[in-house]
């Protein structure tokens, strides 16, 4: 076989293949049973028709068609691997030649993984946040957990800001009554303003039984939008009150038995939550950092696919919600053509990160294990809601084993971008992210390499979903996706 490589552009390719004809025998070979299968020629059992009988009855042309169309695939993976390309994404396969007996040419054009330097990981440079917990930090903690194990208390006044009232609501829209703008036995919080306007200005002021009616726009419903009459009924008016902050408390609002533990306690959980926020951060802006420092070809047809899938993702999200695209786009203020620009940008952004991790992955000869494939697949099965040996089924049966790697194994190049660089706070002390990350060197190695390899696959799966389908598969997938259609 000889193949020959043109380069259309620093992403895609023309590669041109010569097969000599007795490379097909064995795909000739198997079109002739195949068309013995199918075809009824008396005096002839089905699947038994003699190969020049099928010449002199159907005809060679059907036999080279389909002997043809079962070749290819393996022709052009083999020419891919020949000429050590990374083919991405379909080919588009064209038969140039087809001389019976003698040679097959054909030409297939395909974007490929562009070729790219990386900078030396270890001189990135990123800052992140500091983690400094203050006091303040800790007792705007306790306070919010305080008004967890709040209870309302009855008052015998008027509603005043902040007091909790239940109340009957009843609307009209020129003396009739609107269904369903009845309620009645709400409990709502005064100057919340989280229900109709004017509801507020209202009830302050109001006392147990009392009635005031009041002039509004309904929110919703089928009135939506129409001036309406509105009475609200006062029946009760409660305050909040709020637990004693003593050792009783602690002892009610968690496993402690004094203030002071707790206390103690919720500066070690803000301070752990800090740090993991401070790997997030230090993950991203290596990752920012990065792609900011080298200048990436992007594929035209990769990142067309990308911004369809981006499309298609949304249009299902606003199906779901039974919403249509235009009060979508009047939503978020955009035309349809800047909503097609964004979506550009976002894929563009998108396979740019595919591309970048797989270099880091490549560069540092990064593979993937059994337990870090499995952990990466219990976790989305845990949030998915379903089995994970039914979903590692469901992705073997898929042919999806390859992406579901190729993800973790970027993954794990974000992970090693991030303990490679220079990481400061912004008072300069120098962090090391697997230490934010809290991994133990010394003990338990492996299961903490899967889980973080597994979290780390799941964030790159965020950032890099639609990039995985085209960047992961191997070439012979992709011809055999475009058999049929030769």
């Amino acid at each position: 076989m000889k193949t020959d490589v043109e380069e259309l552009s620093p992403t895609r390719v023309k590669l041109s293949v010569e097969v000599p004809f007795d490379e097909l025998k064995p795909s000739i070979d198997k079109a002739y049973r195949e068309v013995a299968r199918q075809v009824r020629i008396p005096g002839f059992r089905p699947g038994r028709v003699p190969p020049r009988i099928i010449d002199q009855r159907v005809g060679r042309a059907p036999v080279l068609e389909q002997a043809v169309n079962d070749a290819i695939p393996e022709l052009y993976g083999k020419a891919v691997e020949q000429q050590e390309l990374f083919a991405l994404g379909r080919p588009e396969v064209e038969i140039t030649s087809l001389d019976d007996g003698k040679e097959l040419a054909f030409t297939a054009e395909f974007d490929i993984r562009p070729k790219f330097d990386l900078p030396d990981l270890s001189s990135i440079s990123v800052t992140i946040d500091n983690a400094t917990v203050t006091p303040d930090d800790v007792e705007e903690y306790l306070s919010t957990l305080r008004e967890r194990f709040a209870s309302l208390k009855g008052v015998q006044r008027t509603a005043e800001n902040g007091d909790y009232v239940s109340i009957d609501l009843s609307a009209t829209v020129d003396g009739e009554p609107v269904e369903d703008a009845q309620a009645s036995g709400l409990s709502y919080e005064v100057g919340s303003g989280s229900m109709l306007e004017g509801l507020d200005d209202a009830v302050t002021g109001m006392s147990q039984g009392e009635s005031k009616t009041f002039s509004t726009e309904l929110a919703g419903g089928e009135r939506a939008g129409d001036e309406a009459e509105v009475t609200v009924t006062v029946h009760s008016v409660k305050v909040k009150e709020l637990p004693d902050f003593d050792d009783d408390f602690a002892q009610l609002a968690s496993e402690f038995d004094t203030i002071g533990e707790l206390r103690a306690d919720t500066r070690r959980r803000l301070e752990a939550m800090r740090q993991q926020q401070q790997a997030i951060q230090a993950r991203d802006r290596a990752l920012e950092t990065l792609l900011d420092q080298v200048d990436i070809p992007l594929p035209d047809s990769i990142v067309e696919e990308e911004a369809h899938r981006l499309e298609h993702s949304m249009h299902d999200q606003i199906e779901r919600a039974s919403a249509d695209w235009g009060t979508y786009l009047q939503m978020v203020g955009k035309s349809e053509e800047e909503f097609s620009a964004d979506l550009h940008d976002q894929a563009r952004r998108s396979v740019k990160i595919g591309l970048g991790l797989d270099q880091v992955a490549k560069q540092e000869d990064l593979g993937v294990n059994d337990a870090e494939l499995s952990y990466f697949v219990t976790q989305q099965a845990e949030q998915m809601g379903v089995d994970p040996q039914l979903l590692a089924r469901q992705i073997a049966e898929g042919g999806q084993i390859g992406a579901a790697a190729a993800e973790v194994v970027r993954g794990k190049a974000m992970a090693l971008l991030a303990s490679r660089v220079q990481i400061k706070d912004e008072a300069g002390h120098e962090l090391d992210y697997n230490t934010l990350l809290g991994i133990d060197d010394e003990g338990g190695e492996d299961a903490s390499e899967a889980e973080a390899a597994g979290e780390e696959a799941e964030e790159a799966g965020a950032q890099a979903d639609a990039a995985d389908a085209a960047l992961a598969g191997d070439a012979d997938e992709d011809a055999d996706e475009d058999e049929d259609a030769e």
